[in-house]
């Protein structure tokens, strides 16, 4: 037996994820991108945005610092920071 299916987004916005990061976060250095998407296309919360090149950052509302985006990236063009780095 299957758990009840949603046919409309809702609540998904109400739950901020952020909170569970582990003290890091994707820094997106914005120097070398090449606009190739991968980062979105990994992000298991799909919480990265951009669509042109220099553009791409993080909803850390959303990022749980999983780093997926840092080990895809081609550049390098985004590490991993401190929650207390902006």
């Amino acid at each position: 037996m299957f758990g009840p299916l949603i046919a409309k987004p809702g609540s998904s916005k109400k739950n901020l994820t952020g909170s569970w990061r582990a003290g890091k976060r994707p820094k997106f250095l914005r120097k070398e991108c090449i606009a190739c998407g991968l980062c979105k296309l990994v992000c298991p919360e799909s919480c990265i945005e951009g669509k042109e090149k220099n553009t791409y950052k993080a909803d850390y509302a959303y990022c749980k610092g999983c780093g997926l985006c840092v080990f895809i990236c081609p550049k390098k063009d985004i590490e991993m920071t401190g929650e207390e780095e902006k």
